[in-house]
């Protein structure tokens, strides 16, 4: 039996409990999901969605897209296959790591997509226009995603000064903050709030939390203005 008696583990409140980074972007005509982690399944359950149009990867580690075989529920109900984006070294891993989706011969029952390779031109999923920005994850590059006025960054440590024009004017952003102490390839807490500060974003929320971090009200408390730690369930609308 694995355990765990770390203050974050053990704590009673509600935005302790962190799955892995995904986030649902829905508009009155579409609904999409950013990544499938491992919890995925899980996390639409939770949330009560009933319905799919799509699947956008940033990038093609596990617990980024571990989840995808569950899609097939959302196949089951919406009678056909289901969109994904990604770039093409995303797209060779969902080839590879989930081949049985793709063989000539298909198994009843097996998830179905439709897998759309995409670049840093940016494009439309039913009505919601999305502008990939291109970070980078140490050497690993990372789509980051910005639908209208909302930007969504994970697992990056750098980004480039062209790309950090795409999201210069966003007004709200999630980006990832794992821990205080330095990371190979993710910011840090304090290199995330550098990257808030010099981008002018207006709000901000960080994810892709690791327990290293603390507990969420100890560290919100130490945060500037406008900057704000994402929980489990977070819910933020735009007009």
């Amino acid at each position: 039996m694995i355990g765990c008696e770390c203050d974050v583990c053990i704590s009673t409140d509600k935005k302790d409990k962190r799955l892995r980074a995904s986030i649902l972007v829905q508009s009155a005509k579409t609904t999409l999901v950013v990544d499938t982690g491992p919890d995925f399944r899980y996390q639409m359950l939770r949330q009560k969605i009933k319905h799919l149009d799509a699947v956008l990867f940033t990038h093609p580690h596990k617990d980024h897209l571990a989840g995808l075989d569950d899609i097939r529920a959302f196949n089951f109900f919406t009678k056909k296959p289901i969109d994904v984006y990604a770039d093409s070294l995303t797209e060779e891993a969902v080839r590879r790591d989930f081949y049985y989706a793709f063989t000539d011969t298909k198994y009843p029952g097996i998830p179905e997509l439709n897998l759309n390779t995409i670049s840093l031109e940016p494009f439309m999923i039913g009505d919601i226009p999305v502008i990939p920005i291109l970070v980078w994850h140490l050497k690993m590059p990372v789509m980051g995603f910005r639908f209208g006025k909302f930007t969504y960054i994970t697992d990056a440590n750098r980004i480039d000064e062209p790309e950090k024009e795409k999201i210069r004017g966003s007004e709200v952003m999630v980006l990832n903050a794992l821990r205080k102490q330095t990371h190979i390839s993710h910011f840090t807490l304090d290199e995330a709030i550098d990257v808030v500060t010099e981008l002018k974003v207006p709000l901000t929320y960080f994810t892709h939390i690791s327990h290293q971090l603390g507990k969420h009200e100890d560290i919100e408390s130490e945060l500037p203005e406008g900057i704000h730690l994402s929980y489990d369930g977070l819910q933020l609308q735009f007009k």
